[in-house]
């Protein structure tokens, strides 16, 4: 492969560089769907933990608050 340049003196580069080069760019894009997935998954596991734990503390607030509410309940039915 010839290159002009001021950075290559003779105007070639080694074909072991180039064919490096190659498989390393196909290597990026074996690997490209199998990255893009695991990145999916990861994000589908915090959204699920998040809603998991959100459950949980609405649910924690939600039995602190039923004392107050049976109370009251038990308060309306009293007074009618």
């Amino acid at each position: 492969m010839s290159i002009k340049g001021p950075g290559s003196p003779s105007g070639q580069v080694n074909s072991a560089i180039t064919d490096s080069l190659a498989v390393t760019g196909a290597n990026v894009l074996a690997s490209a769907p199998t990255v893009a997935l695991s990145m999916f998954y990861q994000a589908a596991g915090q959204a699920y933990s998040l809603t998991m734990q959100n459950a949980a503390s609405n649910q924690h607030n939600l039995n602190a608050l039923n004392p107050t509410i049976v109370a009251n309940a038990l308060k309306k039915l009293s007074t009618s």
